[in-house]
């Protein structure tokens, strides 16, 4: 994907220490954080930014119209990616900040705060160390494009925005039954989502401002804003529908904030395919091959070309095909890692397939240190492995394959000549898929940041996920 032209070689271990730890992100960053913050002596700035260790930290904006749930959902994150929360009420609370004394006075009078004095409450705050070391969930700002503005210009810069959206009708009606616990600040539904306990149903208050009127003038200016402050976060921004159960928003929501954006950071795949016999992962390979140009390495069939080209290790092998015995993993190893050695793999990447089988060929893999950067599980149920094998058949005469279901044999003569190859025979299919479930559950544990994938669907469907899945960042494992 990332091949070059260039004569010289590159050792394999660069490229792989520069992608487990992140330095062309962590570059990239430190060089953003200079070009925003300009200061005097960069080297001490650039010490301390790497001391923080905060690139990763949450960094969102959550916008949505009245009544769709975003203060819910920005607290609910909060909670569970310990995080600090900024409301507007909850800034002009700050007993010992000046800004925010006079922010709360003009509130007091105007029911707003100018965006100048709003964007500098927000600076102050995320200087503090608490959102500097666990990050801040902004909960309905910027409401303007101005506060969009003057956010940036001050190099205020989110990771991820969600923007919460449904019809206006559905807003009126959920905004009517709205409840707030003064104690808390959770809010409550007298329909959708009414507390149990009855000493919070007896303190639970209805907020100001939610008669239909009210809320349908607030939904019109938050439509008039809404539209100039999008393009503000082209790459950014995902539409959640708050039309949904809240659980189900949250869900997506943290998922969403989970991901990581793409960079511009140079990556060479090292792809690995596992998954019972006939789950389609020869099929796969050789899609991401011809699309991304990676190398296609099979493990068997590397073992067949060194027999078939008599090499040395190809004349150690051949007994223990005769004999239809497993090759022993070391001589598997050398074969694999004459392959994975060769300048193509280490320039283009690859995708490799037939091993390991268990945990020891693991071990024996990133001891060599072959360790992939992307792991795909290929779940497919028993019953569809059956029916994709122990159905295939394959006419002596012209060498042509068959599937008595998928592809049936145009003639009956035809029919009447097919072969089953034994290795389709359903006891033997039956021992490969025991073989591979009894060992899989050690290598999920082993890549942990393998990504299962339903393989019982189109090819070209199974494809488009996997892809996505080499194409995109892993997604941040949060407990």
């Amino acid at each position: 994907m990332d091949a070059t032209t260039a004569p010289h070689r590159i050792p394999p271990e660069m490229p792989q220490y520069g992608e487990e730890n992140h330095i062309f992100e962590l570059m990239q960053n430190m060089l953003e954080q200079l070009l925003i913050h300009q200061p005097e002596d960069p080297i001490p700035f650039m010490i301390q930014h790497l001391h923080r260790d905060n690139d990763n930290v949450p960094r969102i904006i959550i916008l949505g119209p009245p009544a769709s749930g975003k203060t819910t959902i920005a607290m609910w994150l909060c909670k569970h990616l310990n995080s600090s929360l900024l409301t507007v009420e909850n800034l002009i609370l700050n007993e010992f900040s000046y800004t925010a004394t006079e922010a709360r006075r003009l509130y007091l009078q105007r029911k707003t705060v100018p965006s100048a004095l709003l964007v500098q409450l927000i600076q102050e705050r995320l200087a503090e160390e608490d959102c500097i070391k666990r990050g801040w969930i902004l909960d309905g700002i910027p409401e303007t494009r101005e506060q969009a503005l003057r956010i940036q210009t001050l190099g205020i810069a989110p990771r991820h925005v969600i923007m919460l959206s449904a019809p206006d009708t559905v807003l009126i009606e959920r905004n009517l039954g709205k409840r707030i616990d003064p104690q808390t600040g959770e809010i409550y539904h007298t329909t959708f989502d009414w507390p149990p306990e009855s000493e919070i149903q007896n303190r639970l208050m209805a907020p100001e401002d939610i008669s239909e009127l009210e809320t349908a003038q607030k939904l019109l200016e938050y439509h008039r804003n809404i539209v100039r402050v999008i393009p503000s976060y082209p790459k950014i921004l995902k539409v959640i529908s708050a039309d949904q159960p809240c659980v189900d928003v949250f869900y997506q929501a943290l998922t969403y904030v989970q991901s990581n954006h793409r960079t511009n950071a140079p990556f060479t795949p090292r792809v690995l395919l596992l998954g019972p016999v006939g789950s389609g992962k020869s099929l796969q390979a050789a899609l991401l091959a011809q699309k991304y140009r990676l190398v296609n390495v099979c493990c068997g069939q590397l073992l067949k070309e060194a027999v078939a080209d008599r090499t040395t290790f190809g004349e150690r092998i051949q007994p223990f095909f005769e004999k239809e015995m497993a090759v022993p993993d070391s001589l598997l190893m050398k074969v694999l890692s004459q392959r994975l050695d060769q300048q193509d793999c280490i320039q283009k990447g690859w995708v490799l397939h037939g091993v390991p089988r268990d945990l020891d060929q693991a071990h024996l893999l990133n001891s060599l240190g072959y360790n992939p950067n992307r792991v795909f599980f290929l779940n497919v149920p028993f019953d569809s492995i059956m029916e994709r094998l122990t159905l295939r058949r394959i006419d002596p005469v012209t060498g042509e394959r068959y599937h008595l279901m998928y592809k049936p044999p145009p003639t009956m003569e035809i029919q009447a000549r097919l072969l089953q190859n034994p290795k389709d025979a359903e006891e033997q299919v039956k021992l490969k898929m025991d073989l591979f479930y009894r060992n899989s559950a050690d290598l999920e544990q082993l890549y942990g940041s393998a990504i299962t994938l339903n393989g019982d669907q189109d090819p070209y469907t199974v494809f488009e996920y996997i892809e996505s899945g080499i194409i995109n960042p892993l997604p941040k494992k949060i407990p």
